[in-house]
């Protein structure tokens, strides 16, 4: 990357150089010439600006990659319950570690967790470092991030893996900034390379392309990863490695928020937890025959879902929507009804362990991922599957 440098004293038409930017990125300010964010670096004004503007490459600092080792796993709680992404992400951490022969971490924040983190060690991390102080009872991005700046400062992992839920997507982002480092959102895929640079990959510009990132100049690397998009290893019976203690002092925990009360939401039964899906897409033709799917979902005793498109309709809720902006889900099997198989969609579902696809078009992407594919009309073959299944017979 690089900057543009303006020279004021080289300037002898300011409203001329002005004219000449596409994007009216050129402002003039106290007879200054400034430019704005809205500049794409095309460096027009370089070229034609009489040696007014200079492109000035910026020199990327470098970073001593040896002095960062391991793979860090947050692990995330509510009321010191852990949340099933942490073990998914230890499964993820383990396979990346191995590849680099370097330890498994997993930091631990909040209060009375000795317990818990004792748990964690049962699943094959190296190390269990807890940060368990009072002011750390109650999740505050102040406290946590203090806690989990330290826990960086202490161990300088290479990489540090996120479960992207309500406290890991306001908690990443905070220590990413922290550190001066970058931050994947919603990886799809996790990758390693011999020199620790951890390769993430994810649907980008609309779902149209994957997009694989890389931060090869900064450390910690960071990334968040969805629930159920990884595999979680199998509960060891006997717990290996050690836990070792952060130490901090009540002064570092230091807050501007104080929590007065904590009123729990009502425990919602949603899409993620259903063994069953029957999903519509588009070619669901009007919002009344989305029946047809509730039915077949009914009789299989499983619930029902849709894609994005659906949603923008106002066919369906949110909480019902499958992909990257939706829902992941993970169920026994999933029958996509009209569905044309987006890389966001495909993302949210395809750990699925039976996906059975109806899609009259015979090159759906759907069919790719499909463990069985069926060409034809959904409005011809949902009432027969609703018939099989009432009538006791095998639908795969």
């Amino acid at each position: 990357m690089g900057k543009l440098i303006v020279h004021q004293d080289k300037i002898t038409d300011i409203k001329a150089l002005m004219a000449l930017c596409p994007f009216g990125a050129m402002e003039e300010k106290d007879g200054k010439l400034e430019i704005s964010a809205a500049c794409k670096l095309c460096k027009l004004c370089v070229k034609k600006g009489g040696g007014a503007v200079e492109f000035v490459e910026e020199v990327q600092a470098t970073v001593d990659k040896s002095a960062w080792k391991g793979i860090a796993v947050y692990v995330d709680h509510v009321d010191r319950r852990i949340h099933p992404v942490t073990f998914e992400l230890i499964g993820k951490a383990k396979e990346l570690a191995s590849k680099i022969n370097q330890p498994v971490y997993a930091v631990f924040i909040g209060n009375d967790i000795k317990k818990e983190a004792e748990e964690v060690l049962h699943y094959g991390v190296d190390k269990v470092f807890v940060a368990d102080n009072e002011l750390l009872k109650d999740f505050k991005i102040e406290t946590y991030t203090k806690a989990f700046e330290l826990f960086i400062n202490m161990v300088k992992p290479a990489a540090i893996l996120v479960g992207a839920t309500p406290v890991g997507r306001q908690l990443a982002p905070r220590v990413a900034a922290r550190f001066k480092t970058g931050l994947t959102a919603d990886c799809t895929v996790l990758d390693i390379r011999e020199n620790t640079d951890l390769v993430q990959i994810r649907p980008a510009f609309g779902g149209n392309i994957m997009a694989e990132i890389l931060t090869p100049n900064t450390r910690p690397q960071m990334a968040t990863v969805r629930y159920k998009i990884m595999d979680a290893p199998e509960r060891e019976s006997e717990a290996n490695g050690s836990i070792e203690e952060i130490v901090i002092d009540d002064d570092v925990l230091t807050s501007r928020v104080e929590v007065l009360e904590i009123t729990k939401k009502p425990k919602e039964v949603g899409i993620e937890n259903a063994d069953v899906l029957v999903v519509a897409g588009r070619g669901v033709k009007k919002k009344e025959d989305l029946k047809l799917i509730e039915d077949l979902a009914a009789a299989l005793g499983g619930d029902f879902a849709c894609t994005r498109p659906l949603v923008e309709c106002g066919w369906m809720d949110a909480k019902r929507q499958i992909g990257l902006s939706g829902r992941t889900v993970r169920p026994k099997l999933i029958i996509t009804c009209g569905v044309s198989g987006a890389i966001q969609f495909l993302a949210g579902m395809d750990h699925s362990e039976e996906i059975f696809a109806i899609n009259t078009d015979p090159k759906a992407s759907i069919f790719k991922a499909a463990n069985y594919a069926v060409v034809g009309d959904l409005y011809e073959i949902v009432p027969k599957l609703i018939d099989m299944v009432k009538a006791g017979r095998e639908i795969l």
